[in-house]
């Protein structure tokens, strides 16, 4: 009833945010205006101006949402990522990798769980930015299709990232506030078997969605040459900084939370080799700079959803039922397509009230999480994957990430709720 009457007052009395969110998911879904195609950046970008024209936020209020943090992280992550790509290194370490594969099928696979064991490490966003063009250059080279690479790498990072504490920022956020004691253990032995499994049913999924791609001939492999020694040896510079970092911010939150350090500082610091050379320019200027300027829009209309308070009201009202781990993996699902998963997780987790037990926190850092998999808004990843695929050429669209989604976010919920449920 708490749900019926919300829908029953916002249909009379419409929020203007709301409607313009609305709008940007139509047309994310649409792409098209007449004979004119947009991109994701020009929709998210359209919808910021929007809010910020009708005088839903103000130009303070939209400047101090911008979360540089965020901007930081990805300019450095993308610089690291150009870097390794542009050398020919991360084709020659990716090479190494699928070369035991000896059909499309294995291909995949080990796609999906290199990448998803890889996200719980180096988080899910990192990934997205030196898988896409790794996948795509096996896609090329293995005459695999390019939705399928792209579709593999989308599902496997995001379900990947669910079992550890820094796998994506809204699991960081769980883990600090939630007064984890022990996040990397309580994360692993709360979700990793259902993650493994997760990640199993994703590929099973594709293989049900791509049967014809499956039954190609044995695949044939040859040896990457690395095209740009110079940059190359730069760019394992900053690999070895970036896991180096991670090493250490993986100890710190387990063990000394009190001195941890923002992410931005690791994809930073481990740029600096790219960023201190000579090479520089020719990096930072083929950076995926239509990405950050979608960031941008994206902070400031949700931030002006979220100071509509139409998610708070419905979460008010809900209040009695939402420590449950079926109303938890729903909510999260769905409320994060709306505002994000991070500004959902901070308004979630105050809502639950002081007594939350260690199973209401793993159902929130999972539906947050797998809420990506349903659609492309549902995990910055997804966008940074699309971004940087139109980039290079390729794409898919709203509808056909969602019609996969939807199945892969459905079995997601039954497995954690089966694997939650006795907590």
């Amino acid at each position: 009833m708490a749900v019926e009457s919300l829908i029953t007052s916002f249909v009379s009395s419409p929020d203007l945010s709301v409607l313009v969110l609305l709008g940007v998911l139509l047309l994310t879904a649409l792409r098209q205006v007449g004979s004119l195609r947009l991109q994701i950046w020009q929709v998210m970008t359209l919808g910021a101006l929007s809010v910020l024209l009708l005088g839903e936020i103000s130009p303070q209020e939209a400047l101090r949402a911008i979360n540089m943090d965020v901007l930081l992280f990805l300019f450095g992550a993308f610089c690291v990522g150009e870097a390794l790509n542009r050398s020919g290194y991360l084709a020659w370490l990716g090479s190494r990798i699928v070369s035991r594969a000896k059909n499309t099928g294995q291909l995949v696979l080990l796609v999906i769980f290199s990448t998803g064991l890889l996200s719980a490490v180096l988080m899910n966003d990192t990934l997205a930015i030196m898988g896409t063009p790794l996948v795509l250059r096996f896609s090329r080279k293995y005459g695999v299709s390019p939705k399928l690479m792209l579709f593999a790498l989308a599902f496997g990072i995001t379900t990947g990232s669910v079992m550890s504490p820094i796998g994506n920022p809204q699991n960081l956020l769980i883990a600090i506030d939630g007064n984890l004691d022990s996040p990397f253990v309580t994360f692993l032995r709360s979700l990793a078997l259902p993650t493994l499994i997760n990640l199993a049913l994703a590929y099973a999924v594709l293989r049900l969605f791509f049967s014809r791609e499956f039954g190609k001939t044995a695949l044939v492999h040859s040896e990457e040459v690395i095209s740009d020694p110079e940059l190359a040896e730069i760019s394992k510079k900053s690999l070895f900084l970036l896991l180096a970092l991670i090493t250490c911010k993986i100890l710190l939150v387990e063990f000394l939370p009190a001195r941890d350090f923002s992410l931005s500082w690791i994809a930073l610091l481990s740029a600096s080799p790219i960023l201190l050379s000579k090479r520089r320019t020719e990096v930072v200027k083929n950076i995926d700079w239509t990405t950050l300027i979608f960031f941008v829009s994206m902070f400031v209309l949700m931030e002006s959803v979220w100071m509509s308070g139409t998610c708070q009201e419905l979460l008010g009202r809900m209040s009695p039922h939402l420590g449950s781990v079926p109303m938890i993996l729903v909510l999260s699902m769905g409320l994060s397509q709306l505002i994000s998963n991070v500004p959902f997780v901070a308004l979630y987790l105050p809502a639950m009230g002081s007594e939350v037990s260690q199973g209401q926190l793993m159902a929130l850092a999972a539906g947050s999480t797998i809420a990506g998999n349903l659609f492309i808004l549902g995990a910055a990843s997804n966008v940074i994957i699309l971004q940087n695929a139109e980039k290079d050429g390729e794409t898919f669209s709203f509808m056909e990430f969602a019609r996969i989604g939807a199945l892969i976010s459905f079995l997601d919920a039954i497995i954690y709720f089966i694997f939650l449920l006795p907590f």
